[in-house]
């Protein structure tokens, strides 16, 4: 019987899974794992990282990109404390990633050994699953637990620990068993109760004026058909949340866009406030959707709830019927039992109306000369270079306000990208390459803040070494905007430790070797972009920008 090392049988578990790309950075307790991914004919490629976390992050745009799952791995230590924000956002983000971080030697435990940390305790409040391998025989099955559990129901992500002595220690190959349909997600769909499917069929067809609010479980279950049939069957507006964006076109006549307190507008508050019926569907109900729970006002429209989540059914808003299941399954179920000419209004007029008002408040500004640069000159800019098929990936802060709420996406699917579970700075450009790699025939584009720039700027190198063509825009305005912009709206002004000092972005990307370009002068803005966009390699355009405190971003809190 042929025998594996537990580094080797950890790299054959990921290659009977499917796994294609493993994203990461080498540390001395990695040193097996390392040795055995050189060694084997495995057809993985791994990235090396500058930063933990920028794996995490790879990880997470490459899983949301293809369908599956997303690898990082680190060393202990350090590296198990530097992933872990890529872990959070993945798991809470529902897109299934798996962090492998090594560890000391489970013989070195408590005897103060350089770098241990307990990766149990560390990892379980922001996983779905997990484990820490104590013993080489005990490897295949956590492998297989593991993936079992990031591609079922709600997807989510997993760790494992690996320690150095297990690396080495023998195991029979024939345990080696992997199902690759656990290396795409969602892998088990579960499906709705008949009773809550007609119950809610017969809530939809009494309503004049029905509204789906659509978060990332449309898009992650690829319910996109289903949903839009259903919307047509009923009559309804489809609003998204920014997880949400893809679900449907958002030049569709029934699309209303982006709604809630960031990237949504007075307009699509309007069609919201107006519903009878609100239909959730794989969308918490959060704060940011609902605006602190306002808009819906509580008790004032009848509710329906599709969710693979047990957990989120109800935590928000009572659900008048609730259907826990897969959202294709969920909405496939109701355009059954729906038959068709079901609507009782049309609601494209109202929700044009909404939409060109919207539009022509954003024009007017979008066409504006003034400097510095105002953001929605740049959206514009850029809705009108990109391909339909374009992944665009922005940071929180100033991009994701902006693009999320006049960015068109004119095609369904995971084409916007943003880190909504957690907000944190610096994932555009690291989730942007994991997005290049996973989709290599599609334009990406990153957009960041500066604050971003200055996470991740390591990456930059990166990029350069992985000849990926990826346009990176910075949007410039030397201070943390978004906490500035809450200064004056909230603090009356009381600015305080916001600002920094202005960096020459293209001279530091020119330093790592990518073409950059600084912009100014609005009049020149979409040249630039497209001279960057056209280039045959890595590209970045330092963009001036109106700081947020000084915009109208479509930020409701800061509106009011």
């Amino acid at each position: 019987m042929n025998q594996l090392s537990g580094a080797e049988a950890m790299v054959r578990m990921l290659q009977g899974f499917g796994v294609r790309h493993v994203f990461g950075l080498c540390g001395d307790t990695s040193l097996p794992l390392y040795d055995a991914l050189r060694r084997l004919d495995h057809g993985i490629t791994h990235v090396l990282t500058r930063d933990e976390r920028s794996a995490g992050y790879m990880a997470d745009g490459y899983a949301r990109v293809t369908g599956r799952v997303g690898v990082c791995e680190g060393p202990s230590g350090g590296g198990a404390t530097y992933i872990l924000p890529g872990v959070v956002e993945a798991n809470e983000s529902s897109i299934p990633v798996l962090a492998i971080t090594t560890d000391v030697s489970v013989s070195a435990r408590g005897r103060f050994a350089l770098t241990e940390l307990d990766q149990r305790a560390l990892f379980r409040p922001v996983t779905k699953w997990n484990d820490v391998i104590d013993r080489a025989d005990d490897l295949p099955r956590l492998v297989r637990a593991a993936f079992r559990a990031m591609t079922s129901d709600r997807p989510g992500a997993a760790h494992l620990g690996l320690p150095y002595d297990v690396q080495k220690q023998p195991l029979d190959e024939v345990a080696l068993e992997a199902d690759p349909r656990f290396g795409v997600y969602p892998a088990q769909r579960s499906g709705p109760d008949l009773d809550a499917v007609r119950d809610a069929a017969r809530l939809l067809a009494s309503a004049s004026a029905p509204v789906f609010i659509c978060g990332g479980g449309v898009v992650i279950a690829g319910a996109e058909a289903a949903l839009a049939a259903l919307a047509e069957r009923v009559g309804a507006a489809v609003a998204t949340t920014i997880s949400g964006q893809g679900s449907i076109a958002e030049n569709d006549p029934l699309a209303v866009g982006v709604v809630g307190s960031n990237g949504g507008t007075p307009e699509t508050r309007r069609i919201v406030d107006a519903a009878d019926v609100v239909v959730f569907i794989g969308c918490r109900a959060g704060s940011v959707t609902t605006e602190r729970w306002r808009h819906p006002q509580p008790g004032r429209a009848r509710i329906i709830h599709i969710d693979a989540d047990p957990r989120v059914i109800g935590a928000n808003y009572r659900a008048d019927v609730a259907i826990l299941a897969d959202a294709r399954l969920a909405l496939e179920a109701l355009v059954d039992e729906l038959g068709p000419g079901m609507a009782k209004t049309d609601p494209r007029g109202r929700i044009a109306e909404a939409k060109a008002e919207k539009f022509a408040a954003f024009r007017a500004l979008a066409e504006s000369n003034e400097v510095p640069i105002r953001p929605e000159r740049l959206v514009a800019s850029l809705q009108a270079l990109l391909p339909e098929d374009a992944v665009l990936v922005c940071d929180p802060g100033t991009p994701c306000p902006y693009f999320s709420a006049y960015y068109e996406q004119r095609r369904t699917g995971r084409l916007f990208i943003s880190n909504r579970a957690h907000g944190a700075l610096g994932y555009s450009m690291s989730a942007a390459l994991g997005a290049k790699i996973g989709r290599p025939d599609a334009t990406v584009v990153a957009v960041m803040g500066d604050g971003s720039f200055g996470f991740t700027a390591g990456e930059l190198e990166t990029i350069v070494r992985a000849g990926q063509k990826i346009t990176i825009v910075v949007v410039s305005n030397a201070c943390y905007g978004w906490i500035k912009a809450g200064q004056k709206s909230g603090y009356g002004e009381r600015y305080y430790s916001v600002d920094f000092g202005r960096t020459d972005h293209a001279a530091v990307a020119r330093a790592f070797g990518v073409k950059a370009w600084r912009a100014e002068d609005p009049a020149t803005l979409q040249e630039t972009l497209s001279a960057a966009l056209r280039h045959e390699g890595p590209a970045l355009v330092d963009v001036i920008a109106q700081p947020l405190h000084e915009a109208r971003a479509p930020v409701s809190e800061w509106v009011a």
